[in-house]
């Protein structure tokens, strides 16, 4: 489905069109609302919002764009409508900003913990996302100045150690490399040895998953020493969180891919008044 067939069906879903308490109490006047913050946040989903809105004859006018922050009590947009129509679309509306704010705040937070670590580093997700909810989930990422990483399964390869268990390494990156010489190969690696014969091999990103900043930084020494730091993005991943990366400062990596920032999103409260 495209965005905005995915948007008709979270209107679809809560049966939008059969609000049974609104349509029942209120008469279907004319009416101005306003959705504003309740959080400080970092703001994502406000054109999904435009549209939800626009879906059901709202006029949804923006006050900020995503990336942009919110203070408490801050309007974020104003809505002009049918009082039937905008309440229809409120849960869905506010279910989706608040994800999506939810993630890009906790995605600039991890970035401005990453600063701490080295210059150039940068947070990216992971597919970690909620079915049905990946292209909202890796657009908040980049709102909040996150790399999205892989979308699917089909944009890059990624070795795991799933994959490692069959067969070695290096042969492992020579064979994605053959099958497809343009796509980007990021492999997964455990030990010092593996992180040398993917760099050899032509990995393009070595993941140094779930090891210790100890084990990575002789890892990182063993890459220059052989001349092919150079040559590679160092990513290190595993259960890492917000609390946990400045364990890692001081490391010369590249990317720190996160699943916590939408598997255990914490969703930003916003709310919808009635003028």
């Amino acid at each position: 489905m495209n965005r905005k067939e995915l948007l008709q069906s979270f209107l679809d879903e809560d049966a939008a069109d059969r609000d049974i308490t609104t349509q029942t109490l209120l008469e279907n006047s004319y009416v101005s609302a306003r959705i504003e913050a309740r959080d400080d946040m970092v703001l994502s989903g406000i054109e999904e919002c435009i549209e939800l809105f626009g879906l059901v004859g709202v006029a949804a006018l923006p006050n900020k764009k995503d990336g942009d922050r919110a203070e408490p009590y801050e309007v974020i947009l104003r809505l002009h409508g049918r009082v039937h129509s905008i309440l229809s679309a409120e849960r869905s509306a506010l279910n989706l900003l608040g994800r999506m704010s939810g993630i890009a705040t906790a995605a600039n937070a991890a970035g401005n913990l990453a600063r701490e670590i080295n210059d150039h580093v940068r947070v990216a997700g992971t597919r970690k996302t909620a079915p049905g909810l990946r292209y909202f989930d890796k657009k908040a990422i980049s709102a909040g100045g996150g790399l999205p990483h892989r979308y699917d399964l089909e944009e890059a390869f990624l070795i795991k150690d799933t994959h490692r268990s069959f067969l070695d390494v290096g042969e492992a990156v020579r064979r994605c490399r053959a099958a497809f010489p343009k796509k980007v190969i990021d492999c997964e690696v455990e030990s010092v040895d593996d992180a040398l014969r993917a760099a050899e091999a032509g990995a393009d990103t070595i993941m140094f998953d779930n090891m210790g900043p100890e084990k990575i930084a002789e890892a990182i020494s063993a890459l220059k020493a052989a001349g092919l730091r150079e040559k590679v993005m160092l990513e290190i991943s595993g259960g890492i969180r917000a609390d946990t990366i400045s364990a890692f400062k001081g490391l010369d990596i590249d990317i720190i891919s996160m699943g916590s920032l939408t598997h255990s999103v914490a969703c930003a409260d916003v709310s919808l008044e009635i003028e």
